[in-house]
């Protein structure tokens, strides 16, 4: 099966009040989220350490893992950009092995211009690709990426992936409920200087939304920050299905329920009555 793009719109968009359709989608989706240490821009060593980690995972349907997993989140986009074809390539293979959607980010090089750019690679070796549009100044990464334009779902084995990294989880309108997603996916670098924020906030996205999230954060050390991971996936209610214990290299699975979130919205049909607004980001 494919990966489906079912909505790649650009920045500026209108929400109106959500209709909740009924889907005739009855299967689970088993996601795996794969909370591990990075050695900075050892790109060889940590997709060599991942096929360690991965060789005995459970069965799965999708396996997240951080932002940027392969090279450690580098703000010198130049110094990792040119391993892109090879992290591509190795989750293309790992996809197919797995017979599972592989998700996380790579520094990417595109027509001059340097993106942190998800990739949701499904068996066949297709890629879905979300450009983060939050770029974190602070730290200075938006010096030498380029923000990304468009909000991207993407579709795998009947449930809808509303695509997010790291920083976009601070933003609550980016990723809004439009009745067009089931789950988010943040593939992330949250530190443990923000990890009361972390916490917080992948819960608040699962509440307000009314959807499931599924959250990857690294452990560990680089030349900035340290990582406790603290990954989690959690259910529309706000509470955490599974997670990773703290500082430790480890993977989580859990399942998500159309039947049942279908059920809720149904009940509960919160978001009929959700303001409209319009989203005008700086390009």
């Amino acid at each position: 099966m494919t990966c489906a793009t079912i909505l790649q719109n650009s920045c500026y968009f209108c929400a109106q009040n959500v209709s909740l359709e009924t889907f005739q989608v009855t299967k689970e989706m088993h996601i795996t989220i794969l909370q591990h240490d990075i050695d900075w821009c050892q790109v060889d060593k940590n997709l060599a350490h991942l096929d360690t980690l991965t060789a005995t995972l459970p069965k799965t349907d999708l396996l997240l893992l951080p932002e940027m997993f392969a090279t450690g989140l580098n703000n010198a986009a130049i110094d990792i950009v040119d391993a892109q074809p090879r992290i591509l390539a190795w989750m293309q293979a790992k996809a197919k092995a797995l017979d599972a959607a592989v998700v996380g980010s790579i520094a990417t090089e595109d027509t001059g211009h340097c993106y942190n750019r998800l990739h949701f690679v499904c068996p066949d070796g297709s890629v879905t690709t979300y450009d983060k549009r939050h770029l974190f100044a602070y730290g200075g990464e938006a010096e030498n990426y380029t923000a990304g334009h468009k909000r991207v779902i993407v579709e795998w084995r009947g449930v809808r992936f509303l695509l997010q990294v790291c920083y976009d989880l601070r933003y609550p309108l980016w990723a809004r409920q439009r009745g067009d997603y089931d789950c988010i996916l943040y593939s992330a670098n949250f530190p443990i200087s923000r990890d009361t924020a972390w916490r917080t906030l992948i819960r608040a996205r699962a509440i307000e939304n009314q959807c499931y999230v599924a959250a990857c954060n690294r452990i560990g050390t680089d030349q900035q920050c340290e990582y406790y991971g603290r990954s989690a996936i959690i259910h529309p209610y706000g509470e955490t299905i599974m997670d990773c214990p703290d500082k430790t290299e480890y993977a989580a699975s859990a399942i998500i329920d159309l039947d049942f979130l279908r059920h809720y919205e149904a009940k509960f049909p919160v978001l009929a009555d959700a303001d409209s607004f319009e989203l005008r980001p700086t390009p």
